[in-house]
C-alpha cells in the first residue's frame, strides 16, 4: 500500500509562553460574552461575511478526513417563512404533547415558546447537516466515520467565527427535522443537525440572566 502525500505543516507564529497565555486569555475573554440570542434585528449582513465564517467552520477536523458536514445559508424571505411555519408546527407538537412537566419548567426559565418569530426576523438561518452515508458517481454508498462529532466541532467553530465578526447566534433545534431537506433541497443521506440563525442582535435586547459553571466544576488536571 502507497504511503499518503504528506506536506510540511504551515509555518506557525513563533509565540513565548507569556504571549500565548495573554492570547488564550484574550480568546476566552471573548467568548465569554458570546450569548444565546432570541431577538434578533433586520439589519442586513454581507453574504461575504457568512462565507468567511463557513470557511473557518470548514478547517474543523473530522473522522478520516471525510468532512461530512454542509451547510445551506438562507437570507430568501420565501423560504425563511416556510422554514418557520414548519419549525413552529414541530415545535406546537413538542410544548402541547411531547415535551415532559419537567422539560417544561426548564425552558420555562428561559422564556421560551413554540413561537419562533426570529426565524424570519434575522438576515442568516444555516441550515447545518451531516452526511449520515457518502454517495460516489455511480451511486454506491459509503460509510461515514464520526459525522456526529466532525459537524459537532465544525459547528462550534461556525459560531466562534460568527462571534468574532460580531454576530450574534442563536442554535435551534426543533425535532423531528426532517422538513429541511425537503425546504432547501438536500438529499436524503443528509440529516439535519441544527438550525444557526445569525444576524445582529435587536436594540436593546436582553439575555436570561445566567451563569455559567467555574472552570473547576467542569475540568480536571491529572
Amino acid at each position: 500500500m502507497d504511503k499518503p502525500a504528506t506536506m510540511l505543516l504551515p509555518p506557525r507564529e513563533v509565540l513565548s509562553d507569556a504571549e500565548r497565555l495573554v492570547r488564550a486569555r484574550a480568546f476566552a475573554d471573548e467568548l465569554a460574552s458570546r450569548r444565546t440570542v432570541r431577538d434578533f434585528s433586520p439589519r442586513p449582513v454581507p453574504r461575504a461575511v457568512i462565507e468567511a465564517c463557513l470557511s473557518a467552520a470548514g478547517t474543523a477536523p473530522s473522522g478520516a478526513n471525510q468532512q461530512p458536514w454542509r451547510f445551506v445559508a438562507v437570507a430568501d424571505p420565501a423560504i425563511k417563512r416556510r422554514i418557520r411555519e414548519a419549525a413552529e408546527a414541530e415545535e406546537r407538537e413538542f410544548y402541547q404533547h411531547r415535551a415532559t412537566p419537567e422539560w417544561l419548567g426548564e425552558l420555562a426559565a428561559l422564556g421560551t415558546t413554540a413561537d419562533k418569530p426570529f426565524l424570519e426576523i434575522a438576515p442568516w438561518l444555516i441550515a447545518v447537516f451531516y452526511e449520515r452515508y457518502g454517495v460516489d458517481a455511480e451511486g454506491n454508498r459509503h460509510k461515514r466515520y464520526y459525522p456526529h462529532e466532525s459537524v459537532g466541532i465544525a459547528t462550534g467553530l461556525l459560531i466562534a467565527a460568527l462571534h468574532r465578526a460580531g454576530l450574534a447566534t442563536l442554535t435551534h433545534t426543533p425535532s423531528p427535522m426532517g422538513f429541511l431537506n425537503a425546504i432547501v433541497g438536500r438529499p436524503r443521506n443528509e440529516m439535519a443537525y441544527l438550525l444557526l440563525v445569525a444576524g445582529h442582535p435587536a436594540t436593546g435586547c436582553r439575555v436570561p440572566a445566567i451563569e455559567r459553571l467555574a472552570l473547576d466544576a467542569y475540568s480536571s488536571f491529572l
